[in-house]
């Protein structure tokens, strides 16, 4: 499903038990200096991201200072969050104007809090120019942090250079069928620089049949509920994603790769450390 570019007025994107991918939640909060926004998300574990500015986030008896370190746009610095635990109050206060990322995936048990600061980040970079697969992932919520948090991963994907495919070889995750797959809802929020480019986002419900393709522009929100999911930027555009992954069972994701492409595991440099970096 591709839910278009549109000022959500700090109102959830995905809500909480969502019809198609009911294991996540999102939203998008714009904030300028010195307001607050208050939010308790029952049932769900959250991770507050700014995309650009800099937040206090105060939740579970603790005050996070100075998150996020990001200018202009999501390419200027490294990503920082705070782990909001399931049934528990936060306040965001906005330290600087900014747009701020709220992650969500299902999870019934109550965690700590914590900071996640640049210097935490799980960092991968795999493909090549040649395969027109090059790629950088900040894992925000990664394997550094299997063991303070339920369901829930997040990350930032970048395209690097101009043009090319992400999600390549095309692989799904939407049936728990150890040790080959598991069950993770996913939901994708694009960025492009020039903040026109635009891309291609592709759904194939099944190995060798037709499926779909969505436009996807600055601010699309892409909800991934099964399928094979590859997507693409214009030549001479970067693209940027935020994605956040909801287990059913359990929080590390095993992907199933598309059995038509599966030999280009063997072409893509650094396939193996991308995947186990979501864990």
């Amino acid at each position: 499903m591709h839910i278009a570019p549109h000022d959500n007025a700090n109102r959830p994107i995905v809500d909480v038990n969502d019809p198609l991918v009911p294991l996540v939640y999102f939203n998008i909060l714009r904030l300028k200096a010195g307001q607050h926004f208050d939010y308790r998300v029952r049932g769900y574990e959250t991770c507050v991201v700014p995309a650009t500015g800099t937040v206090t986030v105060e939740t579970g008896g603790e005050s996070f200072t100075e998150i996020g370190n990001r200018g202009v746009d999501v390419w200027d610095g490294e990503p920082e969050g705070v782990y909001v635990p399931t049934d528990t109050a936060a306040r965001i206060t906005a330290q600087t104007d900014t747009e701020v990322f709220i992650a969500g995936a299902h999870y019934a048990e109550t965690l700590k809090p914590f900071a996640v600061r640049a210097a935490d980040l799980d960092l991968v970079q795999y493909g090549s120019d040649d395969t027109k697969t090059h790629r950088k992932i900040k894992h925000i919520l990664g394997a550094a942090h299997h063991d303070r948090v339920g369901r829930l991963l997040v990350s930032e994907l970048f395209t690097v250079g101009a043009g090319g495919w992400s999600g390549f070889p095309s692989h799904k995750h939407d049936t728990d069928r150890l040790p080959d797959e598991t069950r993770h809802d996913e939901c994708y929020n694009f960025r492009f620089r020039p903040d026109y480019g635009s891309g291609l986002q592709m759904l194939q419900r099944e190995d060798n049949t037709p499926g779909d393709a969505y436009h996807i522009m600055n601010r699309s929100t892409v909800l991934i509920d099964k399928g094979y999911h590859p997507c693409c930027v214009l030549p001479g555009y970067e693209m940027y994603y935020f994605t956040i992954l909801g287990g059913l069972s359990q929080r590390s994701l095993k992907q199933y790769f598309q059995p038509t492409h599966a030999a280009q595991l063997h072409t893509i440099p650094g396939i193996m450390d991308m995947v186990a970096k979501f864990k």
